[in-house]
């Protein structure tokens, strides 16, 4: 199992405070696989860095460490945005990290940065077939993302969705 080899190796380094090898070999890992997974945990041990790497840390190189943590979550969104843009769930899951490690940087972290790139999420219906040739109703949860809703047709989705919400809160 290579993922447990990689993993194993990041964490000696990290033991032996080798903090610049653990980069190197993050980013070596992510030029072989980009795995959601890779992604979270390379943004955690950066978060994790403001506290290993030193105890008496400025308030300058605890924002260098933030911005590190940043730029990772960027360089993911980006993947995920370009690469997979079949991977809506994947991205909303890294949003919803990105948000929590900003929220725990206290006065140092910045959560409406990430407010605006996180997604809508709408419940769908589809219809599937089963295997006696029926056709049945298969709910899921998909995610519109804002810079999917620059478009003029979803404006006009989003007009129809508030028009039911409004319609069902006002039968009730």
């Amino acid at each position: 199992m290579p993922e447990l080899l990689w993993k194993s190796y990041i964490d000696f380094e990290v033991a032996e405070c080798e903090f610049e090898k653990a980069r190197v070999l993050y980013g070596r890992l992510l030029d072989r696989t980009k795995h959601l997974k890779v992604w979270m945990s390379y943004a955690e041990f950066e978060a994790a860095a403001i506290d290993k790497e030193s105890f008496d840390l400025s308030e300058e190189q605890k924002k260098q460490c933030i911005q590190r943590v940043r730029r990772v979550f960027e360089e993911a969104l980006n993947y995920f945005r370009s690469s997979a843009s079949d991977l809506k769930e994947e991205t909303a899951m890294l949003l919803e990290k990105w948000l929590s490690l900003e929220a725990s940087f206290g006065e140092l972290g910045d959560v409406s940065l990430v407010h605006s790139k996180l997604p809508m999420r709408l419940k769908k219906r589809r219809q599937v077939s089963t295997v006696d040739d029926s056709f049945g109703i298969e709910e899921y949860i998909d995610y519109l993302f804002p810079e999917e809703t620059q478009t003029s047709n979803l404006k006009i989705l989003e007009a129809a969705y508030r028009w039911k919400k409004q319609k069902l809160s006002s039968e009730f």
